[in-house]
């Protein structure tokens, strides 16, 4: 139990700071957006579950040989009101920090949802009362507003893509066509879910540095998967140019003073000035992108300079890679009590 609590204190600290800093550096993720996301999403998984089957397991250890004896011993004390004189101070404090910290991260996952949820409503409520149904399709809707805007609000059945009149006038047919087919990219790969895990991880520890790194990379790869999907029927330059007239609507001032962005009310929670109103929401990306300015440069960079994809050899790699650090943690944790 002992070795078993290290390797996996080893392993969370590893997937806490170095993997995730050289990662976000990395070059290879603009070559191959959908493995490099599964790598994320395994590291932030594997990395938590690291951390608090750490803890889990030294706590556990005066009282079983592997995770599920000390968990059966666990529940025995407290179920049959048994003394706790076999744990020491530094196990009970282990063991109260792994439940504290799983009660957290599942309270602001759900939290962060409920709040996403409450948010989308009041948006689509507004968007009933300030939007026109568009002529380019069902689930299109056109706001009055002079800024080229454009997003999606996720809601399955009730998904809507959102346009402004300032867009539809500034794009050609064929770039509204690659902006329209990007956000149908985002609802259709369901993006939303997650910048809801990766923003949920941050606010349950927004003193932790990877979790900023992560999100960051996560809005940048999803915005790099939604341009694949559009290239697939429309060209580079007509997406190219489609993301810079939306990026110059980043920013308009609305009429209470504030300066609200249709950026960040597609990343959530922000405002968008329409028609003289404010909408709240919490949505996904506009062809823009729900990044930043530096993130929509390197998004246009990739497309003007782009790089040969990763091989199969490497993203089979990668792949393998990701599902080995969710196997190690699970292996430490469960195997042992299997084999006793």
């Amino acid at each position: 139990m002992f070795w078993t609590s290290y390797l996996l204190a080893v392993l969370a600290i590893i997937l806490a700071w170095p993997v995730p800093v050289l990662l976000s550096r990395a070059q290879w993720p603009a070559r191959s957006p959908f493995t490099a996301m599964v790598l994320w999403q395994a590291i932030a998984l594997a990395g938590g579950l690291s951390m608090i089957g750490a803890m889990l397991v030294y706590g556990l250890e005066p009282i079983g040989d592997n995770l599920i004896a000390g968990l059966k011993s666990l529940a025995g004390m407290v179920f049959n009101n048994e003394p706790t004189t076999a744990l020491g101070f530094w196990h009970l404090f282990a063991l109260s920090a792994a439940a504290l910290l799983t009660a957290h991260l599942v309270f602001t996952l759900l939290l962060t949802y409920y709040k996403i949820e409450r948010q989308r409503r009041r948006h689509r409520e507004l968007l009933a009362l300030l939007a026109s149904p568009s002529d380019d399709g069902p689930g299109t809707v056109v706001i009055n507003h002079d800024s080229p805007v454009a997003y999606c609000l996720p809601g399955g059945a009730r998904s809507v893509t959102v346009l402004s009149d300032g867009l539809m006038a500034a794009l050609e047919p064929a770039e509204l066509r690659a902006v329209l087919i990007h956000e149908n990219a985002h609802l259709s790969q369901r993006h939303d879910l997650l910048l809801w895990a990766f923003a949920a991880w941050r606010q349950a520890l927004p003193w932790f540095p990877t979790t900023r790194l992560a999100q960051t990379a996560v809005n940048s790869l999803i915005e790099m998967l939604a341009d694949d999907v559009a290239l697939r029927t429309e060209s580079k330059g007509t997406l190219i140019k489609a993301i810079a007239i939306v990026a110059s609507g980043t920013t308009q001032p609305a009429l209470d003073g504030q300066s609200v962005s249709g950026r960040q009310a597609l990343a959530g929670g922000q405002a968008l000035s329409a028609g003289g109103a404010v909408v709240e929401g919490n949505a996904v990306s506009a062809t823009g992108g729900a990044d930043s300015p530096r993130t929509t440069a390197s998004r246009v960079s990739r497309l003007l300079s782009p790089k040969p994809p990763l091989t199969r050899a490497a993203r089979a790699l990668v792949l393998a890679a990701s599902a080995l650090l969710l196997a190690v943690p699970t292996a430490l944790l469960i195997v042992p009590g299997l084999l006793g």
